[in-house]
């Protein structure tokens, strides 16, 4: 473990060598586009953004990435969307995305593939939010609003090289976000540089009253309260997070990161959680279950996806959902369906009982080793000489090739999964965790305490001054 510090590899990002890849075309990173718009005034006046394509509009269907849904159009826009466009940014378009929000390599959506723009070959861009990692990448827009459930922001930003933010959950509001499994699903932010996910997470960081989940006024003022208490400068090291599936590459760039915070006065911490070796599995389990549930709704006789009226004259009403279901989902999002139905059913045991403790004692062990508090824990123990941040690389590897992907991907559906494992545990218990582009293929992940995103920003900051990706 300590051998990651011995090195002092410095290997700055350069985009030169990439830019006569960075075209506009060919890459599928839009489902749906704008015509440009007027100009307007606000903190985002002048920004384009991107939009993916779970997030409700009216202008637009909204696919969520699903022959499900391809005509449907919403009579409302989500709360992001509304906040961004009040403060003068203009959407160019909507964002391609795996169906539903399941998937990490954006290869299961209805609209195609999204084509990794940091690559001459044909690479994945990372899911579920790779449409809004590669419109990025390619400035097609200044930034973008992704969501993040186990990883679908900051794998994609560290597969295209940009930054990818998500935040605590419940601090930017899911109104108007079709969801996956809502107990995890977080409105993420994709850029080019820290200053720009800032100012719109500063946009989209306020109260709404229409999502629950969403943090009202009290919280609000307890983490503000708090946000000056922070005088940790300890980066953890999980030792949890050294696989064996973790390439040399992904190693060098953990290692430099690490040497570039003890040479800002930052102390390196080896410390061990446990319980994230057994994220992985419990996040399926919940995932799955909470995605069933969620996507009974669509049986296309409501709305939806349907049949011809022909072929339903002979059918019972029974057979007719399930040919509408079978017919607009894909196989990926069939799959989770079965496994989360199976989950909540009384032939799996407890399962699902399980998984929830699995959270529960993963939320536990990360108070005990943050030095703040977590905000919604009254009381609850936290280590004052802990640490103020945890540093891994957000991926095992760069972005594979789309055949090395499917290979693994054909000879077990369960390698899809590994790229999640440095993601997932900051999902289930909700930090705020980013990942910069460290190395020119490699992304850096930072995760914090429950709703203390100001140090996740903080050391986000400082790392970006040691690369020259801006």
């Amino acid at each position: 473990m300590r051998a990651l510090l011995r090195s002092r590899y410095r290997v700055p990002i350069s985009l030169r060598r990439y830019s006569n890849q960075l075209t506009k075309d060919n890459h599928n990173a839009f489902i749906s586009k704008r015509k440009e718009e007027t100009n307007s005034s606000g903190s985002l006046a002048g920004l384009k953004a991107a939009v993916k394509d779970n997030f409700v509009t009216t202008k637009e269907p909204t696919t969520s990435g699903s022959e499900m849904l391809r005509t449907y159009v919403s009579p409302f826009d989500a709360t992001t969307v509304s906040l961004i466009e009040a403060s003068g940014a203009k959407v160019v378009g909507k964002t391609n995305m795996d169906e539903f929000g399941m998937g990490s390599s954006n290869t299961n959506s209805a609209f195609g593939s999204v084509v990794n723009p940091m690559f001459p070959e044909n690479h994945i861009s990372g899911g579920s939010s790779g449409g809004s990692a590669a419109a990025v990448a390619l400035r097609e827009a200044d930034f973008a609003l992704g969501t993040d459930t186990g990883g679908s922001v900051r794998l994609p930003a560290s597969y295209c090289g940009v930054y990818g933010f998500k935040p605590t959950y419940g601090r930017i509001s899911r109104w108007g976000v079709i969801a996956y499994a809502q107990s995890l699903d977080t409105v993420g932010i994709f850029a080019r540089d820290l200053d720009t996910v800032r100012s719109v997470f500063d946009v989209l960081d306020v109260a709404d009253s229409k999502d629950p989940t969403c943090f009202d006024a009290s919280i609000r003022h307890q983490i503000s309260h708090q946000k000056n208490l922070q005088s940790s400068k300890v980066i953890g090291v999980p030792e949890e997070f050294v696989v064996a599936e973790m390439t040399e590459e992904a190693k060098d760039a953990w290692n430099s990161a690490l040497c570039a915070l003890v040479d800002e006065g930052y102390e390196i911490r080896y410390i061990s959680i446990p319980t994230i070796k057994k994220s992985l599995s419990a996040y399926y389990t919940i995932a799955t279950a909470e995605a069933a549930s969620n996507l009974s709704r669509y049986e296309g006789v409501r709305y939806g996806y349907s049949i011809s009226s022909e072929e339903t004259a002979s059918m019972t009403p029974f057979d007719i959902v399930s040919k509408n279901r079978s017919t607009a989902f894909g196989s990926e999002v069939q799959r989770r369906i079965i496994l989360g139905n199976y989950t909540l059913s009384s032939d799996s045991g407890n399962h699902y009982l399980r998984a929830t403790h699995v959270r529960k004692n993963l939320v536990a062990e990360f108070n005990k080793v943050f030095s703040m508090p977590n905000v919604l824990f009254d009381n609850e123990v936290y280590n004052r000489d802990g640490c103020c941040a945890l540093l891994c690389p957000t991926a095992v590897s760069p972005a594979p090739s789309l055949a090395e992907y499917t290979q693994e991907t054909n000879e077990n559906f369960l390698n899809a999964y590994i790229n999640d494992i440095l993601t997932v545990p900051a999902s289930l218990a909700g930090l705020p965790s980013i990942s910069i582009p460290y190395y020119s293929r490699q992304g850096i992940q930072i995760m914090g305490q429950f709703g203390d995103d100001e140090t996740v920003l903080k050391v986000a900051k400082t790392l970006s001054l040691n690369c020259t990706y801006n």
